[in-house]
């Protein structure tokens, strides 16, 4: 194990992640332009698809961090059975999910039913495809629907705060299943499919677009919906610092590009495959 990752296991996670969430929501002029600039310079970050240009125009850095884009930055598939990107990043992996279980990397995969914490949920996923993308800290930061569908529940569940850069998922045993993350049920016309926001070290919260902030607790937080209806392509979430999105899909219901593959740079909107009837 890396003297990085062995790292990881002893040093206080939750503890720093607070304390960067406070230095990032800071509106004091002079810390956020000094954090803003040092992240810019530091991550070579382009704000030419930026909808705000200028780094002092930022109130705090939470929100240069999750910037949007100009209209227009992220053309969606056209295709009507596109299955789309849901962000900017690079394939961490993709393909089968052989019988429960989800390839993470080398030597290394993780049960569906402990990511998506239900065996009921998982038993409409065995056998079907996933997504794995990583955000580096350069990425644009926000979350959009792979399909189109309605929300019916989402799930809320503890966890750790390894970080999911590719030496810890190669080398921390169930890593997005550990993690704290927001497991997001949608239904659509084909059949289901979740997206999962897998929080991070220093990621110092996950946002969705009908409720805000995610606050962490110490238990499993189930919430049901009957009126959240997204279409491809728009946004459902955000992180507060970068991450990983998972999207997982039911047996039959796609066929993924043969042509992607792991570390491939993506963009939110292009097409990863196509959907099928189930």
């Amino acid at each position: 194990m890396s003297p990085f990752v062995a790292l990881q296991y002893v040093i206080p996670q939750r503890l720093l992640t607070q304390l960067m969430g406070k230095l990032a929501e800071s509106r004091t002029p002079w810390l956020k332009k000094l954090f803003i600039h040092w992240f810019a310079k530091r991550y070579q970050i382009d704000l030419s698809q930026a909808a705000v240009q200028e780094l002092d125009d930022f109130a705090c850095f939470n929100d240069f961090f999750t910037r949007e884009l100009k209209a227009g930055a992220r053309p969606i598939a056209s295709a009507i059975d596109a299955i789309c990107c849901p962000a900017d990043g690079a394939i961490s992996q993709l393909g089968d999910i052989w019988h429960d279980r989800i390839f993470q990397a080398k030597g290394q995969d993780y049960c569906l039913e402990q990511l998506l914490g239900s065996q009921d949920w998982a038993q409409k996923f065995i056998g079907g495809q996933f997504i794995t993308v990583y955000l580096s800290p350069r990425d644009y930061h926000r979350v959009h629907m792979p399909l189109s569908g309605d929300l019916i529940q989402t799930r809320y569940i503890p966890g750790k705060l390894f970080s999911v850069n590719q030496a810890t998922a190669e080398q921390v045993p169930a890593l997005f299943a550990r993690n704290e993350r927001l497991v997001c049920l949608f239904q659509s016309e084909l059949g289901p499919f979740a997206v999962i926001l897998v929080g991070a070290m220093v990621v110092a919260g996950i946002e969705s677009v009908w409720a805000g902030r995610e606050q962490a607790t110490q238990n499993v937080r189930d919430t049901s919906f009957n009126d959240v209806h997204l279409k491809r392509g728009e946004e459902l979430g955000r992180f507060l610092l970068g991450s990983t999105a998972i999207v997982v899909l039911p047996k039959g219901m796609s066929q993924l590009d043969p042509n992607l593959q792991a570390n491939d740079n993506v963009r939110m909107g292009q097409e990863l495959g196509k959907i099928k009837p189930v």
